[in-house]
């Protein structure tokens, strides 16, 4: 039994697992890296190993880090079944179409650019893959509901629990057993915070024997949650003083309904005005159709207002944006609003448009709200650098910048030692992936306290493991 940690590892991208067991190569997650360009061009395009000798596959969640290579390694001869939740196959499919057609689009965008430049020199842009290449890769998707263990091949069998991270995310366990030898891995996925307005919390993890853990926050505590809705009033209101734009970089799937959820909330007991909300991204308007078919997905309260046919995602004031035209004519509205727009680490899609067309004017603000890997165009907003690039040319950044946490759909250091402290288990190794080196050795560094038994281990890139 061997595992090998192919990406995550001291990172927060791209992340990729593949375990060897009963003869079987299994791969669980296969994300897109995102960071420097090139590298992460580098990095996307090539494997460490022969995607045809893969078995099988399965993904937690439907996160572009987490799914968006799949059609990748299918174009490179990966022929085996895909196992997720059915709420992350319906997402999935959205995520890895819209993500092949986002690369064309940027790269005609680039090319088109280049040739008015007079660049003939530049090299042509090209997509990672095509639309067709992510229609053929959602092909080979089966979904399973969660607590439903089922077997892919002869000692090994999988459960998927809720991991209340967003829609359909979740903990895969897999239950080994190879030559009188029976293991219990436990993979965490991306873990929630729990108390979700819309989702379950995670589920403990359960007689774990070896434990994979994430640790995107793993030096961090979170603003409360109880703050989320008294912030945005404070910021949307103060932008609306100053008649300006809120701009709000978002993941098309979990973040941009909770910030529907929020504003919808807010709208109704009047708490804000009633100010027009625009969702420019085609995903996201399919992402929440896809939320409303999944019911079981959600916690009791928000259940119980779909049975008395409550709409939680029914804002009077929203408007999706679907076609190109659209998006386009937000740029000559003058009047305040809110633009709610994908990429939520802003390296790919509509938001770049949205910042390259508000980023200068001092009476708008940019409001972050989800977790950017470094060397992203989201993390040097986040980071307040005084200039950035957007389609390689440089913007001061006038228009304010706002950061808040407390809507991350990750878990905080205090939520991942607490979920732990749940579990069973002899959890004889913690291998503690998806987070920055940093993060990652305070968390270690915390666990060690409370199980002094445990091997705690932060694993290099391509690192292997004997299970």
């Amino acid at each position: 039994m061997k595992l090998t940690v192919h990406g995550a590892a001291r990172t927060t991208t791209g992340s990729m697992y593949l375990l060897e067991v009963c003869d079987k190569k299994v791969l669980f997650e296969c994300g897109f890296f995102q960071g420097k360009r090139k590298e992460s061009l580098d990095r996307n395009r090539d494997f460490p190993f022969n995607p045809a000798d893969v078995d099988y596959m399965l993904l937690s969640h439907a996160h572009i880090d987490h799914c968006g290579n799949i059609p990748n390694l299918v174009r490179k001869g990966f022929e085996g079944s895909i196992f997720c939740n059915h709420a992350t196959r319906d997402l999935a499919t959205l995520m890895l179409e819209d993500s092949a057609h986002i690369q064309e689009a940027d790269c005609a965008f680039i090319n088109r650019r280049n040739q008015k430049l007079g660049k003939m020199d530049a090299p042509v842009a090209e997509p990672l893959y095509t639309t067709s290449d992510a229609q053929l890769a959602c092909k080979q998707f089966m979904s399973v509901a969660y607590n439903r263990p089922f077997d892919i091949a002869d000692g090994i069998m999988v459960t998927f629990c809720d991991a209340g991270h967003i829609l359909g995310s979740s903990e895969i366990i897999f239950d080994l057993h190879e030559n009188g030898h029976r293991v219990r891995l436990v993979f965490s996925g991306d873990v929630g915070r729990g108390k979700n307005d819309i989702l379950c919390d995670p589920t403990p993890f359960k007689d774990a024997d070896i434990l994979i853990l994430e640790s995107t926050y793993g030096a961090r505590v979170h603003e409360p949650q109880e703050e989320v809705h008294s912030k945005l009033v404070n910021i949307i209101t103060r932008t609306l003083d100053r008649r300006g734009k809120v701009i709000i970089p978002a993941f098309s799937v979990g973040r941009s309904q909770q910030l529907i959820y929020s504003l919808n909330q807010l709208t109704r007991t009047k708490s804000l005005p009633k100010i027009p909300v625009y969702v420019d991204s085609p995903l996201s308007v399919h992402a929440t159709e896809v939320f409303r078919l999944h019911p079981e997905c959600f916690n009791t309260s928000t259940y119980e207002k779909i049975r008395r046919h409550e709409d939680p995602f029914d804002l009077n004031t929203l408007t999706f944006i679907r076609t190109a035209d659209e998006s386009k004519a937000l740029n000559d509205r003058s009047e305040p609003c809110i633009i709610i727009s994908a990429s939520g680490m802003c390296e790919a899609g509509r938001i770049r448009h949205h910042l390259r067309n508000n980023i200068g004017a001092a009476r708008n603000t940019i409001l972050m709200v989800g977790f950017c890997a470094p060397n992203t165009l989201g993390r040097f907003l986040a980071d307040h650098h005084p200039h950035v690039s957007i389609f390689g040319e440089e913007f001061e950044v006038k228009a304010e910048v706002e950061v808040m946490d407390a809507l991350s759909a990750h878990a905080d250091r205090n939520e991942l030692l607490g979920l732990v402290k749940q579990s069973t288990g002899p959890m004889r190794q913690i291998l503690l992936t998806h987070g920055q080196e940093n993060q990652a050795e305070a968390l270690a560094k915390a666990l060690q306290l409370k199980h002094s038994s445990s091997q705690i281990l932060i694993p290099h890139l391509h690192e292997s493991f004997d299970l």
